[in-house]
């Protein structure tokens, strides 16, 4: 019973030994000032996947092989350390540097493709800012037009695709937001921003029903001397969609929009006619 808490300790000095050696075999590594042992090392790191160490080592070697033909490979696998390790700001930094720096190198169309796709990796959820996926659809863009003959371009185009739909529902959100809060005028703006931004959209019909139903209870809730023009507005907007589209689920409620704006109209012009007969008869 005695012998068990020295036996404890000398297992614990083991594992820390154990330990401590495997951190200075790196640290000697990374110590040695030896270029071609530290390069060597952060190859096979980077090979087993240890992308940490490697971008350490690559960092310090850097500089070292500056002008050298081994300049070209550190780069290039120093960004991806940065994707690998998800941190993608950096990464596409690093491929965009390797691209204008090696403008001739076999792996320019690669780094090329992973400035995109390490923006894409960055493109968040549609109700959140959408910067990064700006930047990915640009530079995808960008690499289709560069390369249009790449294996990729296929893949560009698909996540293009992606990343336009995440940005359609944005801004389909945005517009029903604003219908939520009665905000009819900005609402209408954000539909028909919609429909210019993605005319291939495959969603017309329910974005104009959204307007029409927009112009209509701005019409409602607005001043008498504005009821006329978009009372009128609205009349307009409803008979374009039923000819448009007869077969909608939306149709119904569209031609009743309609026959109310006519009769709103009406009620209007009644109430005009008569009070000018009113001032004509004073």
């Amino acid at each position: 019973m005695k012998m068990k808490p020295f036996f404890s300790v000398f297992v614990g000095f083991l594992i820390l030994l154990a330990l401590s050696g495997c951190k200075s075999e790196f640290e000697k590594i990374r110590t040695s000032g030896d270029p071609a042992v530290m390069l060597a090392k952060a190859n096979e790191y980077f090979a087993s996947e240890d992308y940490q160490k490697a971008q350490s080592l690559y960092e310090l070697v850097n500089s070292s092989y500056r002008g050298k033909a081994e300049a070209e490979n550190i780069l290039f696998n120093y960004a991806y350390t940065y994707y690998y390790l998800r941190q993608y700001v950096m990464a596409a930094y690093w491929f965009k540097n390797f691209a204008q720096t090696y403008g001739g190198s076999t792996k320019r169309q690669d780094a090329e493709f992973m400035v995109g796709y390490s923006n894409y990796q960055m493109s968040p959820t549609f109700r959140l800012d959408q910067t990064y996926t700006h930047k990915a659809i640009e530079e995808f863009q960008l690499f289709i037009n560069s390369y249009p003959n790449s294996p990729r371009v296929d893949e560009c185009n698909n996540l293009i695709d992606e990343m336009r739909a995440k940005l359609e529902r944005k801004a389909y959100e945005e517009g029903v937001l604003y219908f939520d809060i009665r905000q009819y005028q900005s609402a209408i703006r954000s539909f028909e921003n919609l429909l210019k931004d993605f005319p291939e959209t495959g969603r017309v019909d329910e974005v104009q029903y959204m307007t029409i139903k927009s112009a209509y209870l701005m019409a409602e809730n607005s001043f008498v001397d504005k009821q006329v023009e978009r009372y009128n507005d609205t009349s307009t907007r409803a008979e374009e969609f039923l000819v448009r589209f007869p077969e909608s689920k939306h149709a119904k409620e569209v031609s009743s929009i309609l026959d109310n704006s006519k009769k709103k109209l009406n009620q209007l012009d009644n109430v005009g006619y008569q009070e000018q007969s009113a001032r004509a008869g004073s």
